[in-house]
C-alpha cells in the first residue's frame, strides 16, 4: 500500500480542509512541534482504510475523529496497491443528541490514468471509479482484498504508530505466527487441507446418496422392461379397435339427436303459440286518449281568455300614468315646504354672525393701535439707550482728563473738565427700555389674540352666507320643479287609481299562469295516453312478430281489441295441431335411443376385455381414453427404460466418487501429518531474523545480532562476550534499533516471501528517534536513505529531530494555530 493523496476536513486538529500530496515523495518526513498534528496525518490514513486508529482504543473511540465543536469529519485517501489505484472515504457525523456515528464509507477502484488533481473540483464519489464498497461492513472486506492486510498487521508493518513500534518484536509467538501466516499467505495450505477434508466428506456423502438412489432403482430390470413392452402392444390394439367402432356409434347418436330435435321443435312451437294472450288494459287505451285530448282543448281556450283580459288591464294601467313620476312630484312638494320653513332661520344666522364679526374687528383695530404706540415707545427707548452709551463713554474719559490735556476725541486742549455724573445713563436707559419692551410684548399679544378672534368670526360669517345662498338656490329649484304640478291632492288621487289598476293586473296575471299550468298538465296527459296507445300496438306487433313464421292473419290498425281477438283465436288452433304431432315424434326418439345403447355396450366390452376401466360414453372420450391408456403405457415403458439407464449411470458415478474420496482423504492426511505450514513458517522466520540481524549489526556498530528460539526473540551482545539476552531487557534506544531492524527486514523480504497480493510498498515510522545518540541517529538515517534509494517502496518518518529531518529530501511541515492545523510541503 502506497499513499498518493490525503484529504481531511474536521478531522481532530485539522478543522479546515487540508490536503497532503504524497506524489513522488519516495522518502519524506513529517516534522513539526510536539502536539502540532504530525501523528494525526498517519491516523487519518489508518482511519480512512480501517475506520479506527490504534490510540483511540477501538471503534468506541470514533468520537475522537471530530474536531472540537465540529459536527462532521471527512477523510479521503487515494492509494496504490499491487499496481491498482484506489480511493477510500470515511464520513463521521454528530447527531442532535450528541452521538457520533459513521455516516458514510466507500472504496472505489479508480480508472487507469485518473488525474488526482481533479479531486480539487469537488467531484461526486460516483465519478471516481468503480464502487467496491459502500458501507462500513463492505469496507472491511474490500480494504482487506485491496491492501492484503487486516488492521492489526497494517499497524505493525506499514504505519507504525506511537507506542506500538515494538509490537512485532515483543509479540507472543502465537500472535507473531499469525501475522506471518497472513503476510505470507501460508494459510493457503491450511485451506488446501481443509478443502481436501471437505471434499472427502462431500464425496462420502454423495456416495451414500448414490447408494440410496441405486436401492430405489432396484425394480428397473430387463424383465420389467420386456413386460412393459407387451402391455404397450395390447393398449395399441385396443386403440385401433375403439377408433374403428366409434364412427358407427356416432351415426346412431346423430339419428337419435335428430329425432329428439324434431320433437323439441314441436314442443317449442306449441309453447310459443299457447303464450299468445290479450294484455290487460289494451281495450281501454283508445278511450283514455280521446278524453285527454278533449281536456287539453278546453284548457287551451281558458288560457286564451285569461291572456286577453290581462292585456286589456295592462293598457288601462299604461293610460293612467307613471306612478314613479307622480311619486317624485309629491316628494318635490314636500321638499319645497321644508325649504320655505328654513329660509328665515338661515337669514337670522347670517345677521348674528355679521354683528359678531364687526364687534371683533373693532376690538382688533383698537388693540392694533395700542400695539403701534407701544412699538414707538420701544423704538424711542432704544434710541435713548444708544445716547446713554455715548454719554457714559464721554463720562468715562473725564476720569482721566485734567485742565490743559488734549482731548482724545477732538484733539483740542481741555480748559475745564465737567464733573462726572453720579449715576450711569446706560443703567437708567436699560430700566426704561425693559419697561417699554414688556409693554410692547403685552400689546402685541393682545392684538394677535383679538385679530385671531376676528378672523375666525369672519370665516364663520362667510360659511353662514354660503349656506344661506345654497338654501336660496335649492328653494328656487324646488319652486321651478312644481310650477306645472296639478297639486298635491290631484297627484294622490292619480296614484290611488294606478294602484287599483296594478292590483287588478296582478290578479289577471295569476289567472293566466294558472290556466297555462292546467293546459301543460292536460298536454302531458295527452302525450302519456298516446304513448300508452303506441306501446299497446308495439306489444301487439312484438307478439305477432314472434309467430310471424306461422303466417298470422292481417290486423285492423284502427281496432286494437279486434286485432288481439283474431290473433289469439288463430294461435290456439295451431297450438292444438302441434301437440298432436309431438306424441308421434316421441315414439321415434325412443326407438333411436335403444339402438345407440346397444352400440355403446359393444365398445365397452372392448375396454373390459383389455382390462381397462370403461370411460365416459361420448365418442371423443372413448377414443381419447384408449389413446391416453396407450400413451400412459408407453410413458411407463419409457420411465422404466430411463430408470434402467439411470441405474447404470449411478453405478459408474459410484466408482468415480469412491476414487475421489480415497484421493482427498490421502491429501488431507499428508498435509496434517507433515506439519507443512509449520515448516514454512519456521523457514520464513529464519529468513526474517537473518535479514533483521544484518540490519541490527549495522545500526549497533556490530554489537548485536538477532536470533530466535522456539518463537522467542533474543539478541547476542558481542560487546559482552556473546551474551544472549531477551529482547525485553534492551534499553529504549536498543529496543528501537531492534524493532526498526525487524520492520525494515519484513519490508525488504515480504515481497519475495509472500504468496498473496499483500506487499509492503511503504513503511512509516512514528517514534523513537529522539532517544538515539548522534552516532546511532546517523546510522539510522543512512539506513533509511539506502532503503529509500532502492525506489521500490515509500519510506516515511515522523520526527521533531532536526538532524534527521534535514537529511530527508521531502518534508511536510505541520504547525497549528488557535483554530486548526496546517501542512506545507517543503523540498522536491
Amino acid at each position: 500500500m502506497r499513499p498518493i493523496r490525503l484529504d481531511m476536513a474536521g478531522f481532530t486538529v485539522f478543522r479546515d480542509e487540508t490536503s497532503v500530496d504524497f506524489t513522488d515523495a519516495d522518502y519524506f518526513a513529517l516534522v513539526g512541534p510536539t502536539g502540532s498534528g504530525k501523528s494525526t496525518v498517519l491516523d487519518a490514513i489508518t482511519f480512512a482504510l480501517y475506520g479506527t486508529v490504534p490510540r483511540w482504543g477501538g471503534s468506541r473511540g470514533i468520537g475522537n475523529a471530530l474536531a472540537p465543536s465540529a459536527t462532521e469529519a471527512r477523510v479521503r485517501l487515494v492509494f496504490e496497491s499491487a499496481g491498482d489505484r484506489y480511493v477510500a472515504t470515511r464520513v463521521v457525523r454528530r447527531d442532535g443528541r450528541g452521538n457520533v456515528k459513521t455516516a458514510g464509507a466507500g472504496l472505489q477502484l479508480m480508472p487507469p490514468g485518473f488525474d488526482v488533481s481533479k479531486l480539487d473540483t469537488g467531484m461526486d464519489l460516483d465519478d471516481l471509479g468503480e464502487v467496491l464498497a459502500g458501507t462500513p461492513a463492505e469496507m472491511d472486506r474490500a480494504v482487506l482484498d485491496a491492501v492484503g492486510l487486516p488492521f492489526e498487521q497494517f499497524t505493525s508493518c506499514v504505519v507504525l504508530p506511537q507506542g506500538q513500534f515494538a509490537d512485532f518484536l515483543h509479540a507472543k509467538p502465537a500472535t507473531r505466527q499469525q501475522i506471518l501466516v497472513n503476510l505470507l499467505g501460508l494459510h493457503v495450505y491450511e485451506e488446501v487441507q481443509t478443502r481436501a477434508s471437505g471434499r472427502a466428506q462431500t464425496a462420502e456423502g454423495k456416495l451414500a446418496v448414490v447408494d440410496q438412489n441405486l436401492a430405489a432403482l432396484a425394480d428397473a430390470t430387463d424383465e420389467a422392461v420386456e413386460a412393459a413392452e407387451q402391455h404397450v402392444a395390447r393398449m395399441r390394439e385396443l386403440t385401433v379397435a375403439v377408433e374403428a367402432a366409434v364412427p358407427g356409434l356416432r351415426a346412431k347418436r346423430a339419428a337419435e339427436a335428430e329425432a329428439a330435435s324434431a320433437r323439441d321443435a314441436l314442443d317449442a312451437e306449441a309453447r310459443l303459440l299457447s303464450s299468445v294472450r290479450t294484455p290487460a288494459g289494451s281495450v281501454e287505451t283508445a278511450g283514455v286518449t280521446a278524453a285527454a285530448r278533449a281536456t287539453a282543448a278546453q284548457t287551451a281556450d281558458e288560457v286564451r281568455a285569461a291572456e286577453e283580459k290581462e292585456e286589456k288591464l295592462r293598457g288601462e294601467l299604461a293610460a293612467a300614468g307613471d306612478a314613479g313620476s307622480l311619486s317624485l312630484m309629491l316628494d318635490r312638494h314636500a321638499e319645497l315646504e321644508k325649504l320655505v320653513g328654513q329660509a328665515d332661520w338661515f337669514a337670522g344666522e347670517v345677521s348674528v354672525a355679521d354683528v359678531e364679526h364687526k364687534d371683533a374687528a373693532a376690538s382688533a383695530e383698537i388693540a392694533h393701535s395700542a400695539h403701534l404706540g407701544a412699538t414707538q415707545l420701544l423704538e424711542q427707548a432704544r434710541l435713548d439707550y444708544t445716547e446713554a452709551q455715548r454719554i457714559d463713554r464721554a463720562a468715562a474719559l473725564r476720569a482721566h482728563l485734567a485742565a490743559g490735556d488734549h482731548c482724545p476725541v477732538c484733539e483740542q486742549t481741555v480748559t475745564t473738565v465737567p464733573p462726572v455724573p453720579e449715576e450711569s445713563a446706560v443703567r437708567a436707559a436699560e430700566t426704561s427700555g425693559k419697561a417699554a419692551r414688556a409693554a410692547a410684548e403685552i400689546a402685541e399679544k393682545a392684538w394677535q389674540q383679538r385679530d385671531a378672534v376676528a378672523r375666525k368670526l369672519e370665516s364663520n360669517l362667510e360659511r353662514k352666507r354660503a349656506q344661506h345662498e345654497h338654501h336660496l338656490t335649492r328653494l328656487a329649484e324646488a319652486r321651478a320643479a312644481v310650477a306645472e304640478s296639478p297639486g298635491v291632492d290631484a297627484l294622490r288621487r292619480q296614484l290611488a287609481e294606478i294602484d287599483r289598476f296594478q292590483k287588478q293586473l296582478d290578479r289577471a296575471g295569476a289567472a293566466v299562469r294558472a290556466a297555462r299550468s292546467a293546459n301543460r298538465q292536460a298536454q302531458a296527459a295527452v302525450i302519456a295516453a298516446e304513448d300508452r296507445q303506441r306501446s299497446a300496438w308495439r306489444e301487439f306487433d312484438t307478439v305477432r312478430d314472434q309467430v310471424a313464421r306461422f303466417s298470422p292473419p292481417p290486423a285492423d290498425r284502427d281496432d286494437l281489441a279486434g286485432a288481439w281477438a283474431l290473433l289469439v283465436e288463430w294461435a290456439a288452433g295451431l297450438a292444438a295441431e302441434r301437440a298432436a304431432a309431438r306424441d308421434e315424434a316421441e315414439g321415434t326418439v325412443a326407438s333411436a335411443h335403444r339402438t345407440t345403447v346397444a352400440a355403446l355396450q359393444e365398445i365397452a366390452a372392448l375396454f373390459t376385455t383389455a382390462g381397462v376401466a370403461v370411460p365416459a360414453s361420448d365418442e371423443s372420450s372413448l377414443i381419447r381414453a384408449a389413446a391416453i391408456t396407450a400413451e400412459r403405457s408407453e410413458a411407463a415403458l419409457q420411465r422404466l427404460v430411463d430408470r434402467r439407464t439411470q441405474a447404470h449411470e449411478l453405478a459408474e458415478q459410484r466408482m468415480t466418487l469412491q476414487r475421489e474420496m480415497r484421493v482427498a482423504k490421502s491429501l488431507a492426511g499428508h498435509l496434517r501429518a507433515n506439519n507443512f505450514e509449520r515448516w514454512l513458517l519456521e523457514e520464513a522466520l529464519d529468513l526474517l531474523v537473518d535479514g533483521a540481524s544484518r540490519i541490527l549489526r549495522e545500526l549497533t556498530g556490530g554489537q548485536y545480532d538477532l536470533i530466535h528460539d522456539k518463537g522467542e526473540f533474543f539478541v547476542i551482545d558481542h560487546h559482552d562476550a556473546g551474551l544472549r539476552r531477551g529482547v525485553r531487557t534492551l534499553s529504549g534506544g536498543e529496543t528501537f534499533q531492534a524493532s526498526l531492524a525487524l520492520a525494515l527486514a519484513l519490508s525488504e523480504q515480504l515481497a519475495g516471501m509472500s504468496t498473496t497480493a499483500a506487499s509492503l510498498e511503504s513503511i512509516v515510522l512514528d517514534e523513537g528517534f529522539g532517544t538515539l545518540d548522534a552516532a546511532t541517529l546517523d546510522v539510522v538515517a543512512a539506513t533509511l536513505e539506502n532503503l529509500a534509494a532502492r525506489g521500490d517502496r515509500m519510506v516515511g518518518v515522523v520526527t521533531h529531530v532536526n538532524a534527521l529531518a534535514e537529511r530527508v529530501p521531502v518534508r511536510f511541515e505541520v504547525h497549528k494555530d488557535a483554530r486548526t492545523a496546517h501542512v506545507a510541503r517543503v523540498g522536491l
